[in-house]
């Protein structure tokens, strides 16, 4: 699959081959937990005439497919060829997943996770089985796999779309090939969607560690080199200073436990205040998605791969991931774009507009 080419426009979707390029991936890559082989099929009469036109994508988890978003995109003409691999049992850490036939394996270096918990999402993208996957994002979940694939990846903003998570921290959010692919989810699953064009360039921020995260240096090194790229290119224009908020690690824990103590909700609401004062005078703010590269199977050790994203779950921003490169081992490196809460459609706009200037990838 090479991504969503003008699909309501009327073309063509071979889902057949997309149920054989999910088997393919999840030979090599152990990216699914189910292929819907006859279900899928069974579905595509009815589908063709609907504005996705008989779309494949691919749902998170065995659960994925009851989901709002799965089951809007159903009602639009999408197709679920598959459900796609999570974290399993026995680690304290979701950056990986576990298949049918296995580990998940990062189709750019099989040696190392492709993050998660959208771990099976990221690689059936990645892979070319299915131009679309849903995914959710609770602490980056969607965004940490998509940096380290190579795909683009989006986390909505917190309450547009419904989330069973009752703590507040989980969000919709998509991966897929490119943020054209991604407003084309976006426009199935969001009732009164509206592009928003952005002028170029755009007033940005770029913040290495966000006042607190140490980062790699060759994970910085990639990222600073994909912001100037972008500077110059005209696309984004660096303006004022950096944002620097306090970890929000403490209060993302507490959240999720159910028990926050005054100190950790005062931090938090002291980077609402931060946040709020950035974006009213700055549209974006540009970030490495991971302060690392992909972790080997055994784990991050000490590194939380999350440091740089829980904090846009905890304030409700959304945020993206694109590619912006790659380590000298072969690693993909994601550049992390958060915009206004609310202002999703820009963010696709901006995310589009950056994308033209760094590219995309495939392994």
């Amino acid at each position: 699959m090479d991504g969503i080419r003008d699909v309501a426009g009327g073309q063509a979707v071979d889902v057949a081959g997309a149920l054989v390029a999910a088997e393919r991936a999840d030979e090599r890559f152990h990216a699914f937990l189910d292929v819907w082989h006859e279900e899928a099929l069974a579905r595509v009469p009815g589908a063709a005439r609907l504005p996705l036109g008989g779309l494949p994508f691919a749902v998170k988890g065995r659960t994925g497919v009851r989901s709002p978003a799965a089951r809007r995109l159903i009602a639009a003409g999408g197709i679920p060829v598959g459900s796609t691999s999570v974290p399993g049992p026995g680690t304290p850490w979701q950056t990986w997943g576990l298949g049918a036939r296995g580990r998940t394996l990062n189709p750019w270096r099989p040696d190392r996770t492709p993050g998660g918990s959208s771990a099976g999402a990221a690689v059936a993208v990645a892979a070319g089985a299915v131009p679309l996957a849903t995914g959710g994002d609770g602490a980056g979940s969607v965004r940490i796999p998509a940096a380290w694939c190579g795909v683009f990846g989006l986390k909505t903003t917190n309450g547009l779309l419904p989330s069973a998570d009752r703590s507040g921290l989980a969000a919709p959010g998509v991966l897929t090939r490119t943020a054209a692919d991604a407003e084309t989810y976006l426009r199935a699953v969001l009732d009164g969607f509206a592009p928003a064009p952005v002028t170029l360039p755009l007033p940005a921020a770029h913040s290495t560690g966000l006042g607190y995260a140490e980062v790699e240096p060759e994970v910085a090194t990639v990222v600073r080199s994909a912001v100037d790229r972008l500077v110059a290119a005209g696309v984004v224009s660096l303006t004022g200073p950096a944002c620097a908020l306090l970890d929000p690690a403490p209060a993302w824990q507490a959240v999720r436990a159910g028990h926050v103590p005054r100190q950790q909700a005062e931090a938090r609401e002291e980077n609402d205040r931060r946040l709020d004062a950035f974006f009213a005078r700055t549209p974006l703010l540009l970030t490495p998605v991971t302060p690392n590269r992909p972790h080997g199977h055994d784990g991050p050790g000490d590194t939380f791969s999350t440091s740089l994203t829980w904090g846009f779950n905890l304030s409700g921003h959304p945020a993206a991931s694109l590619f912006a490169g790659f380590t000298g081992d072969g690693c993909p490196v994601g550049l992390q774009l958060v915009a206004d809460r609310g202002t999703d459609a820009a963010l696709l706009a901006m995310a589009a507009a950056a994308e033209r200037v760094l590219g995309t990838v495939r392994p």
